[in-house]
This record gives C-alpha cells, sequence and structure tokens, in this order.
C-alpha cells in the first residue's frame, strides 16, 4: 500500500468532507497571496509560482487548493481545511490573516479574448492576469471612478491592449519585471487626468498602450 493510499485511509469523514467543500474567489486570492511570500522567502522560484497560481484559480475544492501549499512549510497544515473567519482563515489551529477585500478589479482570460469597453465602471485599481489570451481595456467611454488607475499585470504569453482618453497620462515606469516581451506605447505623453500606473510583470507577452482611434471602431 503506497504512503498516500494510507493517508488517505486515516482521514477522518469529516476531514474528507471538509477537503470537497468548494472554495470562493476570496480563498484563492489568499492562496495566491501566500504563494507570493513563498516566492519572496525563496521557497519557489517565479516559474513555479506561475505554475502553482494557475493550480490554485483552477481549483474547485479546498483540497485541491491545498496542494499547492503541501510541501511549503510555515504556510498551511498539509491536510487542513481552510475556514473562514471574519477577516481571517482559521487553518489546523493556526490563524492567518486574509488580506482586506479592496476595490480592485479582477480580470482573467485564460486562452480567451477578454474585452471591457463602452460605459464600464472602472475601479481605481485592476488586477490583468492572463495567460494565453488577449485581454482588451477601452477607457475611452468608461466611467472612472478615480483620478488614478493602478493597473497591475500578471501576463504569460498573452497581449493586453489599454486604449486611454486623449487627455489621459500613462505611467510605465514602475512596470520592471519584462521578459522576452514588448511594451509599445503609441500614447503622445498627456499629463491630464485620470492617471494610469502600470506595474506587474509581462512573460511572454505583449502590452500596447494608444488613445482611440478616430473612425466607426474602437479596436
Amino acid at each position: 500500500m503506497s504512503e498516500e493510499q494510507s493517508n488517505e485511509e486515516q482521514l477522518s469523514a469529516e476531514q474528507r468532507r471538509l477537503r470537497e467543500l468548494r472554495v470562493s474567489d476570496q480563498e484563492r486570492e489568499h492562496v495566491v497571496e501566500l504563494l507570493k511570500t513563498a516566492t519572496g522567502r525563496g521557497l519557489i522560484d517565479l516559474d513555479e509560482f506561475s505554475e502553482r497560481a494557475d493550480t490554485a484559480y483552477a481549483a474547485r475544492t479546498r483540497g485541491e487548493l491545498n496542494k499547492v501549499l503541501i510541501d511549503l512549510p510555515g504556510l498551511v497544515h498539509p491536510e487542513a481545511a481552510v475556514i473562514g473567519v471574519g477577516n481571517r482563515t482559521v487553518a489546523a489551529g493556526v490563524t492567518v490573516p486574509i488580506p482586506v477585500p479592496s476595490e480592485q478589479l479582477v480580470l482573467r482570460a485564460h486562452g480567451s479574448n477578454l474585452v471591457r469597453k463602452g460605459q464600464w465602471t472602472v475601479p481605481s485599481a485592476i488586477l490583468v492576469r492572463n495567460r494565453y489570451g488577449d485581454a482588451r481595456l477601452d477607457f475611452s467611454e468608461a466611467n472612472m471612478t478615480s483620478d488614478v488607475v493602478h493597473i497591475e499585470l500578471d501576463v504569460k504569453w498573452g497581449s493586453v491592449h489599454l486604449i486611454i482618453p486623449e487627455h489621459a497620462s500613462l505611467d510605465l515606469n514602475a512596470l520592471n519585471d519584462v521578459k522576452w516581451s514588448s511594451v509599445n506605447d503609441k500614447t503622445r505623453g498627456g499629463t491630464g487626468a485620470p492617471r494610469f500606473v502600470v506595474t506587474g510583470r509581462l512573460t511572454g507577452s505583449s502590452l500596447n498602450v494608444r488613445h482611440p482611434r478616430r473612425g466607426l471602431f474602437s479596436f
């Protein structure tokens, strides 16, 4: 009998039930934050982080979600069921802070096209998580809620197209993790509001930023 089979048999019915519980987006985001902590400690490299983050976002149950943390000491008990309590998470008797949800809008594209255009509401922070996909964000007619919009990119083998208003300003100075990628800024250096601050990382990807075309089509 394998060690894995033996461990499975030792699980109580309650433990197995907890492992099969469905996970929420907040739990997935929390686990990805733990993976970022592990990367900062040198426990995993950036490629491992990317692979594990993809697995975490695809996880449906707590058992599947915890697999990405099982060999990372100090982050979660191997068979712990993550249970939300207020703004904290209890895991095998250890209390771990959960980041307080903000107004950040998370947009994901995995092998697909993702488009936001027209009169959509733009919060002060956007995370674009793109794997083998195409994300197109048109802010030219959007309803802005802040004078500064922080756009964090986590893009691997994909593309991102940003269309910002003529009067808007753009800051790409904090986009400093670019590997095998291209950044194409066709804006004319506006100095007004809103100000778009782009951060994050690109791997094997492209980022294109421009003003609206004067014609019938936005893209």
